[in-house]
């Protein structure tokens, strides 16, 4: 079957590019035009509203799916905020909108994000930005192919453009 006449169903790669809209104002918050792509109903990598969205797609569909923080990227989680006061922050990390990367205990990678500098206090967040929104998840169907066996049996894509990561 030509690429073009496929649609998505279980176990096909899909390829997408996307936008990811402010669900209240429709303000872009994200765009990709580099293809990603996921196995169709395998690999648990896809948002589950979104992926349902998606069956019966081809290549040119537009999709768009309201995503909700259950849906999506969840609720901000005020232990991945951080209250510091500032004159114990150095001085390129008093700034709104400056990022700061931090090791944990486990020694996971954290980015931070400075959201506040208020009281004398500088407020550092690691929750995804999106969190606590309501988005609106806008993906263009580029490709469909059925998956190889490697890629069912490992539940990754295998392509030159690496796997799909979602957060």
């Amino acid at each position: 079957m030509p690429q073009n006449e496929q649609t998505v169903t279980k176990q096909k790669v899909v390829t997408f590019t996307y936008i990811i809209q402010d669900g209240q104002d429709e303000q872009i918050l994200e765009q990709s035009d580099l293809p990603m792509s996921y196995l169709h109903g395998v690999d648990g990598k896809m948002y589950p509203t979104a992926e349902r969205a998606m069956e019966g797609a081809k290549v040119g569909d537009v999709i768009a799916v309201s995503l909700s923080p259950e849906e999506g990227f969840g609720y901000p989680d005020p232990e991945l905020m951080h209250v510091e006061k500032v004159e114990n922050v150095p001085d390129e990390y008093c700034r709104l909108g400056v990022e700061a990367m931090f090791e944990n205990e486990e020694g996971e990678t954290i980015t931070m994000k400075v959201t506040k500098i208020e009281n004398g206090e500088v407020t550092l967040d690691a929750n995804h930005p999106f969190a606590g929104k309501t988005v609106v998840f806008r993906m263009t169907v580029a490709g469909i192919r059925d998956a190889t066996t490697e890629e069912l049996g490992t539940g990754e894509v295998i392509d030159t453009q690496g796997p799909l990561t979602m957060q």
